[in-house]
């Protein structure tokens, strides 16, 4: 009859279907129990990952080998091992490459409002345009799945590739685009409920290749539905910022997503006061189009500041260049982004 020693021997070159090393290099064998009147041998082994199908082929294996040296019947038992260990022999390329995993430098920003038409997905394009002119590697995740409008706005005529199983971002003005107007086609309008739509977002962070990011803008759906909650959830570690007009109605209705913000313990970096007024081009004057005070007082109600105040213009033309969101750097708008850019930038780093 087989001996602890003998089954040690036997089982120690086995490899572990996850990590690819041997139980010998993991310390995967827990467990060796032997009753000798009836040739039983038990064993409990240690693996990276339980209950799959390699799990069952590792069964097979495990009890062919013992049944060929000797052993009537086998019994068997699995564990997960220890983070550490996997950690060490995990594999590069298995390694989960997730924004998920909470092992990324990643700083996410979210970006907000209480209602659409304020300008907000137009604040997440040019905060992020104006992150990269900072020298910062940025992704945005256009999530407002119903309302994408993202890849419109910064001219993106492309759609994402395909690299192995993951999805390879579309990259423009330095910044990498993943939005799901690149997976709808003919501007068809998305019809879906909450477990899909986190899926979807789940799927944005998980399965897209971003590669090393230091700033991840998310454009989220106007109020506080399923998308902006999955997003509160997925991400603990995310900042808010909220986008508003000087109209009163419009920062009252910001501080709902403020407030969403602050209940779920996410810090807001601050308020953008957009279409703060019109300048004229003829005599320089400020004409307040939509009221004023509506960012200061949102701001105050969130206990933030203020962080920036954009005017009532659109970017200059430029021959040959299709992005009609997108500010210039020498434009009046694109100073300010800078300027707000550079504010946040401040306050991570």
């Amino acid at each position: 009859m087989l001996t602890k020693e003998q089954v040690i021997e036997l089982l120690n070159p086995i490899k572990d279907p996850f990590l690819h090393k041997t139980f010998e290099e993991t310390g995967g064998i827990e467990e060796i129990t032997i009753k000798e009147e009836k040739k039983h041998v038990s064993v409990k082994l240690a693996i990276g990952k339980t209950n799959t199908a390699e799990q069952m082929q590792l069964q097979q294996t495990v009890v062919n080998v013992l049944k060929k040296a000797g052993a009537a019947t086998v019994g068997l038992r699995f564990s997960q091992l220890s983070d550490e260990i996997i950690a060490e022999f995990q594999p590069t390329s298995d390694k989960d490459p997730s924004l998920l995993n909470g092992q990324t430098d990643t700083k996410f920003i979210a970006v907000a409002s209480g209602k659409g038409g304020v300008g907000k997905s137009t604040v997440t394009v040019n905060l992020a345009v104006a992150l990269a002119r900072l020298g910062k590697k940025v992704g945005i995740i256009d999530a407002d799945i119903y309302g994408f409008s993202i890849p419109d706005m910064m001219g993106v005529e492309e759609r994402p590739k395909l690299r192995g199983n993951r999805i390879v971002p579309v990259e423009r003005f330095g910044v990498k685009i993943i939005s799901m107007g690149f997976f709808v086609e003919d501007n068809s309008p998305v019809i879906w409920r909450g477990p899909r739509l986190g899926k979807m977002l789940t799927s944005f962070f998980k399965e897209v290749e971003w590669g090393d990011l230091d700033y991840l803008l998310l454009d989220l759906p106007p109020g506080t539905g399923d998308v902006a909650l999955d997003v509160h959830n997925m991400i603990p570690s995310s900042k808010e910022v909220i986008v508003t007009t000087p109209h009163p109605t419009a920062a009252f209705v910001a501080a709902r997503a403020g407030q969403m913000a602050l209940t779920t313990d996410h810090e807001i970096l601050g308020v953008v006061e957009n279409m703060a007024y019109f300048e004229s081009q003829l005599t320089g004057e400020k004409e307040f189009v939509f009221g004023k005070g509506g960012g200061e007082k949102l701001a105050e109600a969130l206990q933030t500041k203020v962080i920036g105040q954009l005017s009532l213009q659109q970017p200059y033309e430029e021959e040959g260049v299709f992005a009609p969101s997108v500010y210039q750097e020498d434009h009046p708008n694109g100073k300010e982004y800078r300027k707000i850019a550079a504010k946040i930038i401040a306050k991570y780093e």
